[in-house]
């Protein structure tokens, strides 16, 4: 319980800093108003998607490397593939953990959920800054 919470820390802080730099690009993308176009606030969105994929990428791999340091899983594929496997709770089943860690890879599926939840309202947020803000000029 104590590995899971601090990974579930770890991708936090994560997820926190591409929020804040994604905030802050939005600021600097939606800044001018004329600048506005159709082409401008999808790359604006894109742009957010793209990020919250990076930051998600690296939170499944700072639970690789959780798992590879502990030595559940051998192999920094396996590892990995398990990781998004399980953050994005899909869990095929094909790469399992040993008994002694599976309560770990539970707390990486409700890790995801709760990144993934994170993750659509910073993109819903992005939408209505960019596409709200726009209507009503």
């Amino acid at each position: 319980m104590m590995i899971g919470s601090l990974m579930m820390a770890i991708t936090t802080a994560i997820h926190a800093s591409f929020m804040t730099a994604m905030m802050r690009l939005l600021e600097n993308r939606t800044r001018n108003q004329k600048d506005r176009t159709p082409l401008t606030r999808l790359y604006v969105v894109v742009e957010s998607i793209l990020m919250i994929f990076v930051a998600t990428l690296l939170e499944a791999s700072a639970w690789a490397v959780a798992y590879l340091t502990l030595g559940a899983i051998s192999g920094m594929e396996p590892a990995l593939y398990f990781s998004v496997v399980t953050f994005t709770t899909v869990g095929y089943g094909d790469v399992v953990l040993t008994p002694e860690w599976r309560l770990l890879g539970s707390f990486e599926a409700v890790n995801g959920i709760i990144m993934f939840g994170w993750s659509t309202a910073l993109v819903m947020a992005v939408v209505q800054r960019v596409y709200t803000s726009t209507m009503s000029r």
